[in-house]
């Protein structure tokens, strides 16, 4: 695969979010019972409901000084907000959405991506803004979180109703190349203060797929850091971006990626693995997980 460029992951993100955001907006809006659970816990209007507060939110990170919060009373526990407490969070901003109409959530969230792609047309992708948990995210990572979400939430939707979903895996791919590591590499903040005692040994796990670039992530005395590539990896993943991000959120069980080959572990000390992973995760618990799971 040639090599990408920061340039051209920033012109993939914005055209991802475009495409992946016109893809979502006209799925929900078609749905018949807005009703439908999508998850364990969410309705398609309720999962529209979500994707609308993310994208009100993310102006407001672009541009704080002219965009007013849309979650005032929330502010600071966005800030404070670990990994465990990300599901609490969500339930406390659902709330502040009365809306469950899906054609007007298509619409306002059509208009809040339009919104961040306007306003970030002319921002360096690299430029951090405070994200969840204080910690700093590009504004690359800050579309490529987006895609993800419209992108997995579709799916849960789609699959809910029984229509089609596909999942470029460039698109999926951004998730890592972009969020996941530019998270890192500026500071996870608070994210990661679970309480959990550090490790007492190095950790360091390679992610390599044909749709990202590769890097080394390494835990040490509790705190995750950024590595090229290279010989003292302990575990080494080969993955399939739209399997790693569907089971990150709980989509897809790890028995379910590894039986079909979508993620491939080796490496000298791959039982560190989980070890690792139980320090170094997502808020999977902010997703209800899918309705009718079954053996995913």
């Amino acid at each position: 695969m040639a090599a990408r460029t920061t340039e051209g992951l920033w012109r993939e993100v914005r055209i991802a979010l475009e495409e992946n955001g016109d893809r979502f907006t006209e799925l929900v809006a078609a749905v018949p019972d807005p009703q439908t659970m999508a998850t364990k816990e969410w309705s398609v209007a309720d999962t529209a409901a979500h994707l609308v507060a993310i994208g009100a939110y993310y102006p407001a990170l672009l541009r704080p000084d002219d965009i007013t919060h849309p979650f005032p009373d929330l502010a600071a526990r966005i800030l404070a907000v670990d990994v465990d407490g990300v599901a609490e969070l969500n339930h406390h901003v659902m709330k502040e959405l009365a809306e469950r109409d899906p054609r007007v959530l298509a619409g306002r969230l059509q208009r809040h991506i339009g919104e961040v792609l306007r306003m970030s047309e002319s921002l360096d992708p690299h430029q951090t803004v405070t994200w969840l948990g204080s910690s700093r995210l590009p504004v690359a990572g800050l579309l490529a979180h987006l895609v993800n979400e419209l992108m997995i939430h579709g799916w849960d939707i789609a699959r809910a109703v029984g229509a089609p979903w596909p999942m470029p895996r460039r698109d999926a791919g951004l998730f890592f190349d972009l969020f996941l590591t530019g998270l890192v590499h500026n500071g996870v903040g608070s994210l990661l203060d679970t309480g959990e005692p550090p490790h007492p040994r190095r950790i360091a796990v390679e992610f390599r797929s044909q749709h990202v670039r590769p890097v080394t992530l390494v835990l040490r005395d509790g705190e995750v850091t950024l590595e090229e590539p290279g010989p003292g990896a302990d575990a080494r993943l080969r993955f399939d971006p739209v399997t790693l991000n569907l089971m990150l959120f709980g989509r897809v069980s790890p028995a379910k990626a590894v039986l079909t080959r979508k993620i491939v572990i080796t490496g000298r000390r791959p039982w560190l693995l989980p070890a690792f992973l139980r320090k170094v995760r997502l808020p999977a618990n902010s997703y209800p997980g899918p309705a009718g799971a079954g053996d995913l």
